[in-house]
């Protein structure tokens, strides 16, 4: 982790010097930008690891910035904003981001955020092992699900959800994206088909499934494996 470059985006100084100050503390390098403009330039020249993106920008929104970014980088991009409706939210990780953290935040878990975000850039550049969760561990490479060392024995349709959200552990999958993996050919793709299977794989692989600490909602948005 120690000196990952990472991109601030936000035209706020105060919010700048806060999250330069908790991403420092954590080990991180870090460079600023203003503007969409000094971001785009910025991401290019500097290369970050992540990209903090604030939506809010004097230049331009930063919904439309976020398929730019990503076309120019392989960064991890994660919003770090105060516009809190779930349209917005699932609109921007529709379009690639790879988290949400809503202002005002708690450097803690923006902290958390940004580790997770990081891993799955790893894994998508072809460093995933196996995924762990609690006392959970799974294994994509050998389709192999795991709880307290026993294997768990999932239906297709299970495996295929878990999956999608253990490409991206710590992070938030929206509901789309795991209907259109794991229903590839429904037209009527439906959340309450993601629910049922939700509810499934909690009464497997969870402590409490009335309380999951494993697989979490994130309301109306979608989900997020909860991975160590």
């Amino acid at each position: 982790m120690t000196g990952q470059r990472i991109l601030i985006v936000d035209d706020e100084a105060p919010i700048r010097r806060l999250l330069r100050g908790a991403l420092e503390r954590a080990g991180y390098r870090v460079v600023e930008a203003q503007t969409a403009r000094d971001a785009l330039a910025l991401v290019n020249h500097e290369r970050p690891e992540a990209i903090l993106l604030d939506l809010g920008l004097p230049d331009r929104d930063g919904i439309e910035l976020i398929p730019l970014l990503k076309t120019r980088s392989t960064a991890a991009l994660l919003v770090v904003s105060a516009r809190e409706g779930t349209d917005e939210k699932v609109a921007a990780l529709d379009l690639g981001a790879d988290d949400y953290v809503t202002k005002p935040f708690d450097s803690d878990e923006l902290l958390a955020r940004v580790r997770a975000a990081l891993r799955g850039r790893m894994a998508a550049q072809g460093a995933h092992g196996p995924v762990q969760a609690g006392d959970v561990t799974i294994d994509l490479a050998r389709h192999i699900v795991t709880r307290a060392g026993a294997e768990v024995h999932l239906t297709r349709k299970e495996y295929e959800v878990l999956t999608q959200l253990a490409l991206a552990p710590g992070r938030v999958v929206i509901h789309k994206r795991i209907l259109d993996a794991a229903w590839p050919h429904e037209h009527d793709k439906r959340v309450e088909y993601l629910r049922s299977v939700i509810r499934q794989l909690r009464q497997k692989l969870e402590e409490d499934p009335a309380r999951p600490a494993i697989i979490v909602n994130e309301m109306g948005i979608g989900y997020r494996l909860m991975g160590q």
